[in-house]
């Protein structure tokens, strides 16, 4: 017999004895009930969590003959996004099979890393009211403003050149009457220069003839330019207070936007918060009728549970509605026996993601962004690899 054919028996023979040994009962194949829950869940006691870590190590289960590699084949089957909730100004959906790095990235993309506008510089040719000049730039700074970053480009690109690619030019001018009540003045009293500065930068010689310099170099206006629809350019919100005046007393300034992360200032970031949680998972470990059904009822202030007929004069506890759990642990703090009855858990693969944006972008649009900007990133990852 040739060295070949021998070989050839002895692997038949080695996979022979493996599908045998594999078919034993008493022979795992793969992880245990009681390890999967630790895998897959949080479990929520009384006094703390427990088991909240992650299990990356790919020989994690190789005792038991389990491969705990991450697999990009069972990732991409596994992993899906599910809106639950979708307004003008924030979004829940569910992020399920990622692992909570993944979901923290996108976190904190969504808060530093998504480029928006807002105000940067601010001249103040006068204001005589009681809010100091830094005050008052600071409050414009943090006014949103709703138009499409995408746009626009980064300041750094021209160097000190203002043109109408790179800044957003706001013009505020309010006085206050002699001998009239005093008034307030908000964000609605900014108003849109589309065509650039109107402050000259520079004194103004008197018998000048010649326009004179402003702190803008626009070529054109920005109504003109393409992909600027018709009065794109606004205040998310109009009711925001910057000062009050008094008889005889003015505001007259210029705010110029340019556009900005969240990672150089608060002010560009376009969220007012981006947040996740793990699932809730409340489980029933038994029974829980009559009295007792009214009481975790009424003791659960999220409103998890729900009480069913059962008949005969019976009722017994549901859970209705386990996504409303803050992980409050009420319902199993009324001794030993409530901890054998409720099982409170997280699962680890499954977040509930929210975002709220400040008004620049839809959060949907601020979602895709995030997406595109950690993809860039793990292409420079790849590129810098390879």
């Amino acid at each position: 017999m040739s060295e070949e054919d021998e070989s050839m028996g002895e692997q038949s023979d080695n996979e022979s004895g493996l599908d045998f040994i594999l078919s034993l009962d008493d022979v795992p194949s793969k992880i245990p009930p009681h390890l999967e829950l630790f895998k897959t869940r949080v479990l929520c006691n009384s006094d703390a969590p427990i088991h909240t870590d992650t299990i990356h190590y790919a020989g994690a289960y190789a005792v038991l003959g389990v491969d705990n590699s991450q697999q990009f084949d069972s990732f991409r089957k596994n992993f899906k996004v599910e809106v639950k909730r979708l307004t003008d100004s924030d979004m829940e959906f569910d992020m399920i099979g990622i692992d909570p790095a993944i979901a923290n990235a996108f976190r904190r993309i969504l808060i530093s890393e998504v480029p928006t506008m807002a105000i940067e510089r601010v001249y103040i040719a006068n204001n005589t009211s009681v809010v100091q000049d830094e005050v008052l730039s600071h409050r414009l700074g943090l006014i949103p403003i709703r138009v499409d970053p995408r746009l626009f480009e980064y300041p750094d690109n021209a160097g000190d050149d203002n043109n109408e690619r790179n800044t957003i030019v706001f013009g505020l001018h309010v006085r206050c009457q002699v001998g009239q009540p005093r008034i307030t003045v908000k964000s609605e009293k900014l108003k849109w220069l589309p065509n650039g500065s109107e402050l000259p930068c520079e004194d103004v010689k008197p018998n000048t003839s010649s326009k004179p310099k402003t702190f803008t170099s626009f070529t054109c206006s920005q109504n003109s330019l393409p992909g600027f629809p018709s009065n794109s350019i606004d205040l998310t919100d109009s009711d925001i207070i910057l000062a009050k005046l008094g008889p005889g007393q003015e505001i007259e300034l210029e705010a110029h936007a340019v556009k900005g992360i969240g990672r150089t200032h608060a002010k560009w970031s376009p969220v007012a918060t981006a947040w996740y949680r793990m699932l809730p998972e409340v489980v029933l470990l038994e029974d829980i009728v009559d009295e007792q059904a009214e009481e975790l009822v009424n003791k659960c202030q999220p409103n998890v549970f729900d009480i069913e007929d059962i008949g005969k004069g019976k009722r017994r506890a549901t859970v209705a509605r386990p996504r409303n759990c803050t992980l409050c642990r009420e319902c199993i703090r009324g001794g030993k026996e409530w901890e054998d009855r409720i099982s409170i858990r997280r699962v680890k693969h499954h977040f509930i993601f929210c975002i709220e944006s400040t008004g620049a972008l839809p959060p949907e649009v601020l979602f895709t962004e995030a997406v595109k900007i950690l993809e860039d990133k793990c292409e420079r990852v790849i590129t810098e690899f390879s």
